[in-house]
């Protein structure tokens, strides 16, 4: 773009839009994010093939890339085409969520409307819109109807982002039996084939870029594909014929998106994906509540208890009782009871046809159940298990949310366990294919289930899920989801998750939106100090999940016996806020380790969580983010001198300091440690 050209657009963009007609003039247009430090071009080079390029602090973040579209029946949008109109606007808005980890949120962006036309015997065109905010990117494709244009099947989307090979990234394979389920790898990023997004990577330079995809909606969630040394191209998730995306004009894809910041913290700092999402689409959404509960999910995954029917059955009505009882004394919101319903029994992991969603086994008495909760000032919590089969679940799932809707249920877990590529789908014929769980079928999938719990006011927490993309935003029912390798990794059938696997989702899977980790273990060594099969962590490391790994639903994991072992650590699960006014990332490095302070919502006091790898670190953490002028009881709950996950990870010290915004607290981290802090305002306010 040529120099004048810039110079008139800084001055454009101060007034809303401003179209300018380029055909005469140039190919190619850019925006600057607010503070400038950002710049999106985009051009078209020989051949009429569109491109963009990213810069940041005036270094390249993504080289000359592709864009474009591929249709099975129709000429693609991919070359022959020049721009003929840009127009450029700038937005500066805030919006509340309901609930969420801040409860306002600025949506500030420049913004770019780039129009591509054919230049052959064949009209066509189509709009590129970017959104350049200070945090980083978005951009989309936006396909106007048009003539011959109509019914469209997607075979390939060409958007590429050429990275520089001298980057890191962390990443997780795609295309794989356990979906999103894996340990992220740490790599140069030329070693990155096939992987899933969030993709995380650091530059040479230190800068710090999270590769993803906002509003997914009604289209294929895409891999990051390295068809050439740092060039990945948008691989999108396709049908079982192989089709990536069966759609009609007009139609919109999601956004791909570049979280873009100078550091590892800037990263956890970051609304942009959330920005990207259309608002609420629900109205009133008072009744999605967010809160702690507990369940009777770790005594299966110990073996001490079954999902299916028999003399170990734990979903009885006994069981649920109890539970309840112990969620109401300690001031819980919910309990969750998993394998009520029959279908259970035999192969569940591969008999998806055969669960009912409304039929209890016979030990199990849910309205008694529900009502019991109710009494005690709690309440049940659903679970809807698939095993992938999604045609069975649809076929029942009105009933299903009727059902829960009678007996007062307004959470539900819903799961789809089932490898990658196998969710099964039902035709008019009877005949049965298998999907992808990021493909266009469970995307729209997920999207009807949550408008169907939402007409019955009910919220979705969904595992084994579509990957997060901040439609929690549009659909706040969603309150959250899974998408990543959880605790039920540390129990005793699977090799454990390592120290530094919490610490990396905070700064991968964890910019996409909440997840449901389930954290809370206090039994570390469930199999004894010598097995394999234990929870690679300090007791106090436990404790700060609370506030690292954002959910607004948490779970007290662990079995209710193993919390009476230590009550004053199992207080500051009991205390700890689920949802939030203010949530700041205050230091950390991706893998290494990460320190999260939070202010609850609606109230004046702060929380602290800070956990690391396997390194022992000391670090020096500034409290800014408390009120000026106020002082704090802060009741912290730290590693103990001699604390280790391997050797020691019980070894912990609760006490009490007084601390204001303008100290300097030292926090020493065990191995695999971590350190929990709760801050109330003392009797010094400032008035």
């Amino acid at each position: 773009m040529q120099k004048n050209n810039n110079k008139l657009r800084s001055l454009l963009i101060l007034g809303g839009w401003t179209t300018l007609l380029l055909a005469s003039l140039v190919q190619g247009a850019e925006i600057r994010s607010p503070d400038r430090k950002i710049v999106f071009s985009i051009d078209v080079s020989a051949g009429g093939v569109p491109t963009y390029s990213v810069w940041y602090r005036e270094e390249p973040v993504v080289g000359e890339s592709r864009l474009g579209l591929r249709f099975a029946e129709h000429l693609g949008l991919d070359a022959g085409l020049r721009v003929t109109a840009e127009r450029i606007r700038n937005e500066d808005t805030k919006w509340d969520q309901p609930w969420g980890e801040r409860r306002e949120v600025r949506d500030f962006y420049n913004e770019l409307l780039v129009t591509f036309e054919s230049t052959d015997d064949t009209p066509r065109h189509f709009n590129v819109r970017v959104r350049v905010h200070n945090d980083g990117v978005g951009f989309r494709y936006e396909v106007p109807a048009q003539d011959y244009y109509d019914d469209l099947r997607i075979v390939d989307e060409l958007t590429e982002f050429r990275l520089p090979l001298d980057a890191t990234a962390w990443w997780i394979p795609a295309y794989s039996w356990n979906r999103h389920e894996f340990i992220y790898r740490e790599t140069p990023i030329g070693d990155a084939a096939l992987a899933n997004t969030p993709m995380t990577v650091r530059l040479a330079n230190g800068t710090h870029v999270s590769v993803h995809e906002a509003a997914l909606v009604d289209y294929a969630g895409y891999v990051l594909d390295q068809r050439r040394a740092g060039v990945f191209q948008t691989n999108l998730t396709p049908w079982s014929d192989g089709i990536r995306v069966n759609t009609q004009t007009p139609f919109e894809t999601p956004w791909r998106t570049l979280q873009i910041s100078p550091n590892a913290v800037g990263l956890l700092n970051s609304s942009l994906i959330l920005n990207l999402n259309e608002p609420n689409a629900l109205g009133d959404v008072s009744w999605v509540e967010p809160g702690k509960y507990v369940g009777i999910w770790w005594a299966m995954h110990l073996g001490l208890k079954t999902w299916g029917s028999g003399d170990t059955h734990g979903a009885t009505t006994a069981a649920a009782k109890r539970y309840i009882d112990f969620a109401a004394d300690n001031g819980f919101d919910g309990v969750l009871i998993e394998g009520w319903n029959t279908g259970w029994d035999g192969d569940w992991f591969n008999n998806g046809s055969i669960f009912s969603f409304t039929e209890p086994y016979p030990d199990f008495d849910i309205r008694a159940v529900a009502d019991h909760a109710r009494s005690r000032g709690t309440r049940l919590i659903g679970h809807h298990e698939t095993s992938g089969h999604i045609s069975n679940y649809e076929a029942q799932m009105q009933d299903a949310f009727d059902l829960y809707e009678s007996v007062g249920v307004r959470q539900v877990k819903t799961g789809y366990v089932a490898d990658g590529g196998d969710l099964r789908r039902v035709d008019a014929d009877g005949n049965t294919h298998h999907e992808w769980h990021d493909g266009q079928f469970a995307v729209d999938h997920f999207e009807r289930v949550l408008k169907e719990a939402a007409k019955r006011r009910i919220s979705i927490n969904t595992h084994e899920p579509v990957k997060a993309t901040g439609l929690r935003r549009t659909y706040p029912n969603w309150i959250s989801r899974e998408g990543a390798r959880g605790q039920e990794y540390n129990a005793a059938w699977a090799v454990p998750n390592p120290p530094d696997h919490a610490v990396t989702l905070a700064y991968t899977r964890m910019l996409g939106g909440p997840m449901d980790y389930t954290p809370g273990i206090f039994d570390l060594l469930h199999q004894g100090p010598e097995s394999e099969f234990r929870v690679q962590s300090t007791l106090m490391h436990q404790l700060a999940l609370y506030v690292v790994l954002y959910s607004p639903i948490q779970m007290a994991a662990d079995l209710p016996e193993n919390y009476a072992k230590f009550p004053d650590a199992f207080q500051f699960i009991r205390d700890v806020p689920t949802d939030w006014d203010e949530s700041v990332a205050v230091a950390g490095e991706v893998g290494d380790y990460v320190v999260f302070a939070r202010k609850e919502r609606g109230g004046e006091d702060w929380y602290l969580g800070a956990i690391s790898d396997e390194q022992a670190r000391a670090l020096r953490v500034p409290l800014t983010f408390l009120t000026p002028g106020q002082d704090y009881i802060a009741t912290i709950y730290r590693d103990g001198d001699n604390a280790d996950w391997v050797t020691n990870p019980y070894d912990y010290v609760i006490e009490e300091r007084e601390l204001d915004n303008g100290r300097l607290l030292q926090l020493a981290l065990a191995a695999g440690g971590g350190v929990a802090i709760r801050f109330r305002p003392g009797p010094g306010k400032e008035q």
